[in-house]
């Protein structure tokens, strides 16, 4: 059986992974900053007819991407323990996968908080900008990286390699 790798080392391999969760909450916070302060300058208004059409479209695409990068994410863990190693490092593997399935997961819920700052460059208040960038931080919050899905495909990845 597996002897389990220390909580220091995963920790110290989910540090690239909280980088780029860092990284998105500061590309939100930009978006707030441009808008709060140059924002009005930057606008070009469309007609209300015309916005709230793509408002109603980006609601829905935010709606739906909950649900989506949940089971897109589940699925990217489940193939993170059950593919096959193409190197000898389990652990590396393992760093390499969960990487590719934060960046995902933080580009859907990334994206949700892009729709608030169109539609504020669209002419549209900041109503929608603090609901959509909300809706995208809590997305991060609820997708962000977590010691126990990594040490799991750690655990996995290794136990596949004393087989």
């Amino acid at each position: 059986m597996y002897n389990p790798i220390d909580h220091k080392s995963l920790e110290a391999d989910l540090k690239l992974p909280w980088l780029i969760v860092g990284i998105m909450l500061v590309m939100l916070a930009t978006y707030l900053v441009i808008c709060f302060t140059i924002g009005t300058e930057l606008q070009q208004p469309l007609p209300e007819i015309t916005r709230v059409k793509i408002r109603t479209a980006l609601y829905i695409v935010a709606i739906v991407s909950f649900p989506m990068t949940n089971l897109l994410r589940h699925i990217q863990l489940k193939l993170n323990q059950t593919m096959p190693l193409t190197q000898a490092n389990f652990q590396a593997e393992a760093k390499k996968r969960y990487l590719v399935t934060v960046i995902v997961s933080m580009a859907l819920m990334e994206s949700i908080g892009a729709f608030g700052f169109v539609l504020f460059m669209l002419g549209d208040g900041n109503n929608n900008l603090i609901i959509f960038t909300g809706l995208s931080v809590l997305g991060l919050f609820l997708y962000r990286p977590k010691l126990e899905e990594y040490s799991h495909i750690v655990e996995l990845l290794a136990n596949k390699t004393h087989e």
